[in-house]
C-alpha cells in the first residue's frame, strides 16, 4: 500500500530581504485541487499586495494560517497530497522540509534569495528543479517573457483567477485587484476590456456602480486600506476601564512606515493638520444653554463634546499602540485628557468614560478637575488612562500651538482663542469668531486623509451647531 506525502510549502522570500508577509486572504480552501503557479493566497509585504502561487499541484490537505495573521519567510503556508511525485518537490524532499527546524528553515531563507536573485519568487516559483537539491530555481518572470525585455517588471504583477466554468481571467495590476476588494466586486464575474481581455479599473468601477443600482450595498473601502480589518467584537478584556473593541496586528506595510517615520523622531513621529473655523453661531447659542440662575458651558465643554461625536466615527484617533509598536488597540468609548496649567506645571487629568457624559456633565467635570488640579490636590490616578487629549491654549491668549501628544495617546486636539477677525460671508467682509484648531496626531496609527475627516467634522459642529442638537 501506497502512502501519499503531504508536500509542505514554505513562505518563500518575496524579495528585499523581507522577513515575514501579512496573509490578507485565501483564494483556494482545504479540500480544493490545484494546479502548479496557480495563485493560492493575496499576501502583503512593505511593498504591496501580492498573490501568492503555489509550487505544488495536487489537493490542499491543510492551510496555514487566517487572515490577518503574519506569517515568516520559511514556515509552511499550505500542505498539498497528489500531483505529480517526481513534479517541484519530491516526497522525501517535502517530508524534510515539513520535519525542518529553525536551522534548515534558515537555509531555506538563504537558498530562496541565492537562486532567485531579485528574491522575486511571484511568478513561477518552483517550476524549474535544481538538481541534487530536490528544491527549485525561483524564476522572476515566467518562460516567455524576455529578462532584458523593458516590459520585464511588469509581468511580475501579473495576477491570474481561474475558473472551471470560463476562462482564465487575467488581472495585471495590484491596484485593480484591491480596489476590486475593497468594493466587493467579484473580478470571476467580470470580463475584461483591457488588452489581451485584462480586468482594468473602468472594468471594476462599471461592475461596483452597476451592483449600487441594482440594490446591494457595496462595502465602502476601509479608511486605512493598507491595514488589515480588526474584528470589531471584543476580546473580553477591560483596559482602564474601558471594554477593548479589537486588538489588530498591524500589517508588514503599516510596520515599514512606523519604522520609517520613528527614525525621524526620537519617539513619536507627529504630523499636525489646522483649520480656522467660524464659531460665531456656536458662541452665540452658548449664551441660550444657560439654565435658569446657572452658567452656560464653556467653550471647552462643548468642543469636547463635538470631538466625541467626531471620535465616534474616527475612533482610530481615541486607539493605542501597543508597547511594542504591533498592534493598534481600540477602544469601546474615550476617556478624554484635559490640559490643565498649575503652579506645579502642566497637569493632564482624565474624564473616564467622557462619551456618556451631556455636554453639562461634561462641564461640570472639567470645572472641578480644573479646580482640584490647581489646588494641588489631584491623585495620581486621576492623571492616568486618557484616550485622546484635549488642549484650550486659547486661554494663553495664542491662537495656534504644535502640542505634544500626551503618551499612550496618539491624538490631541488644540483650541486657539476665539476673537472677531476680518471674515468673508456671502461675498463680504464682517466680523466673525474665528479660532484655530490644530490636530496633532501619530502617523503610525493614521494618515493624514484620516485626520483631515475628524478635524472637519468637528468643525462643521462647531459651525452648525444645531446639527449636534440632541446629541450634546
Amino acid at each position: 500500500m501506497t502512502t501519499t506525502t503531504a508536500r509542505v510549502f514554505r513562505l518563500p522570500d518575496l524579495g528585499e530581504g523581507l522577513t515575514e508577509a501579512g496573509l490578507v486572504q485565501w483564494l483556494v480552501r482545504v479540500g480544493d485541487s490545484i494546479v502548479t503557479d496557480q495563485a493560492i493566497a493575496e499576501v502583503e509585504t512593505a511593498k504591496s499586495v501580492v498573490e501568492l502561487p503555489s509550487p505544488f499541484a495536487g489537493v490542499i490537505t491543510a492551510l496555514h494560517g487566517e487572515p490577518g495573521d503574519t506569517i515568516d519567510v520559511g514556515a509552511p503556508v499550505l500542505e498539498v497530497a497528489g500531483g505529480d511525485p517526481t513534479g517541484p518537490e519530491r516526497p522525501d524532499a517535502a517530508k524534510a522540509d515539513a520535519d525542518a527546524d529553525a536551522t534548515e528553515k534558515e537555509a531555506y531563507r538563504a537558498e530562496e534569495r541565492a537562486g532567485s536573485g531579485s528574491g522575486n519568487v511571484l511568478i513561477g516559483y518552483g517550476t524549474i528543479e535544481r538538481a541534487g537539491t530536490g528544491r527549485r530555481r525561483a524564476r522572476a518572470l515566467p518562460k516567455h517573457t524576455p529578462a532584458s525585455a523593458p516590459e520585464a517588471s511588469s509581468a511580475v504583477d501579473e495576477g491570474v483567477v481561474r475558473t472551471e466554468s470560463r476562462p482564465t481571467v487575467a488581472v495585471r495590476s495590484p491596484l485593480v485587484r484591491r480596489l476590486a476588494r475593497d468594493l466587493g466586486v467579484d473580478v470571476r464575474s467580470l470580463t475584461g476590456t483591457g488588452a489581451d481581455g485584462a480586468i482594468t479599473r473602468a472594468d471594476v468601477l462599471r461592475a461596483a456602480v452597476d451592483t449600487a443600482v441594482d440594490g446591494i450595498t457595496v462595502p465602502a473601502p476601509a479608511s486605512a486600506p493598507d491595514r488589515p480589518a480588526a474584528s470589531t467584537a471584543g476580546d473580553g478584556s477591560v483596559l482602564d476601564g474601558l471594554a477593548v473593541r479589537s486588538r489588530e496586528r498591524m500589517g508588514p506595510l503599516r510596520k515599514a512606515v512606523s519604522a520609517k517615520l520613528s527614525r525621524s523622531r526620537a519617539e513619536i513621529p507627529e504630523a499636525t493638520v489646522w483649520v480656522d473655523v467660524d464659531a460665531t453661531r456656536l458662541w452665540e447659542l452658548r449664551a441660550q444653554m444657560a439654565p435658569e440662575g446657572g452658567k452656560a458651558p464653556s467653550l471647552t465643554a462643548l468642543v469636547a463634546r463635538f470631538a466625541l461625536i467626531a471620535l465616534e466615527e474616527h475612533p482610530l484617533l481615541a486607539s493605542r499602540l501597543s508597547d511594542d509598536g504591533g498592534e493598534i488597540i481600540s477602544f469601546e468609548g474615550v476617556n478624554l485628557g484635559v490640559a490643565a496649567d498649575t503652579e506645579r506645571g502642566l497637569m493632564v487629568p482624565v474624564v473616564p468614560r467622557a462619551h456618556e457624559l451631556t455636554v453639562e456633565q461634561l462641564d461640570a467635570s472639567l470645572r472641578e478637575l480644573a479646580q482640584t488640579a490647581r489646588s494641588g490636590s489631584m491623585p495620581p490616578e486621576r492623571l492616568r488612562g486618557s484616550t485622546f487629549t484635549l488642549n484650550n491654549y486659547g486661554g494663553f491668549g495664542v491662537d495656534g500651538s504644535a502640542a505634544i501628544i500626551n503618551h499612550p495617546d496618539v491624538a490631541i486636539l488644540g483650541i486657539g482663542r476665539m476673537i472677531e477677525r476680518p471674515w468673508v460671508v456671502e461675498g463680504a467682509i464682517v466680523a466673525r469668531r474665528i479660532a484655530q484648531l490644530s490636530l496633532v496626531f501619530d502617523h503610525r496609527v493614521c494618515d493624514g486623509g484620516y485626520a483631515a475627516g475628524f478635524l472637519r467634522r468637528v468643525v462643521d459642529l462647531i459651525e452648525n451647531p444645531m446639527r449636534a442638537y440632541g446629541r450634546i
